[in-house]
């Protein structure tokens, strides 16, 4: 595992790079087994907004093998955001390895070596892997990101599928976690 820590508005010190290694640490047991170390993004921030309930948050990415996998956790104290994100993305770590064991032909299963998953963790993977309950059909109306991002607001939405109006691409218009929009447009 290759960890990456940044600090926003704060300094990054050698007690929390050791904790946030100690508790990511267990990914590597978690994960599937691949050629690659996985690399891990660890982005630790305070606010400074005293209106904000939980201040410090720990955001985690882990890339590999073309697979993402992120959370974001808050708290008010920078350990316990650590400790919150680890454990959410394990169970999301957990949830990946057991889809993807799922989803592999019989004689890929075969060849992959047996290794041990923590039990508890196994069981989380089971009972919380969402299903499509739900299938929905949207028209796509040529318009603009500004225009998709009204229509998103509107429907208090987080995200708004649109075609753009110049290009003719779908693109997909979200809200990110600092309240402002993001847009996706697709390459290729």
């Amino acid at each position: 595992m290759q960890l990456q820590v940044k600090g926003k508005n704060m300094p990054v010190t050698d007690a929390l790079f050791e904790h946030a290694e100690r508790k990511l640490e267990r990914l590597t047991r978690i994960l599937p087994p691949w050629d690659e170390a996985p690399i891990v993004e660890l982005e630790l921030s305070i606010e400074r907004n005293p209106k904000i309930a939980h201040p410090q948050t720990a955001e985690v990415t882990v890339r590999a093998k073309g697979t993402v996998l992120r959370v974001r956790e808050s708290a008010e104290d920078m350990y316990v955001a650590i400790d919150r994100a680890a454990r959410k993305l394990e169970r999301q770590a957990a949830r990946y390895r057991e889809r993807r064991r799922r989803h592999r032909p019989a004689h890929e299963q075969a060849q992959e070596p047996v290794e041990l998953v923590i039990p508890e963790l196994q069981h989380e993977a089971e009972a919380e892997a969402p299903k499509l309950v739900k299938t929905k059909r949207h028209e796509l109306k040529p318009m603009s990101a500004e225009d998709a991002a009204l229509h998103m607001d509107m429907l208090h939405h987080d995200f708004y599928v649109f075609r753009d109006a110049e290009s003719g691409d779908v693109n997909v218009v979200y809200r990110r976690g600092d309240g402002d929009f993001g847009l996706i447009v697709p390459e290729g």
